[in-house]
């Protein structure tokens, strides 16, 4: 935690407050230490970002699970728009787009 936290220029305090606000679910290693994903220190870097501009760790934490569940939801519309579009040019008629 101590290497994450200092990458990220917070508390290791702060790292275990992600945690537990849910945020973030570290793995652990066999001693028992927090290990983060690169996906779980972009999530903690944004929550700062969040907190340096006022927002509370609560409503960052909101905002982070938000924002994520949008990226989601845009990447599952486009996928099935191109599901969409590849199965619109396979049933038109041969010689038509």
């Amino acid at each position: 935690m101590g290497r994450a936290a200092e990458m990220l220029e917070v508390t290791p305090a702060f790292l275990r407050s992600l945690d537990e606000a849910r945020l973030l679910t570290p793995q652990r290693s066999e001693g028992g230490h927090r290990r983060y994903s690169r996906y779980q220190l972009r999530l903690a870097a944004r929550v700062r970002e969040l907190i340096d501009q006022g927002t509370p760790l609560d409503a960052a934490c909101r905002i982070i699970i938000l924002e994520d569940q949008l990226a989601e939801a845009l990447r599952l519309n486009a996928e099935l728009a191109g599901a969409d579009n590849s199965a619109d040019n396979s049933s038109a008629p041969a010689g038509r787009p």
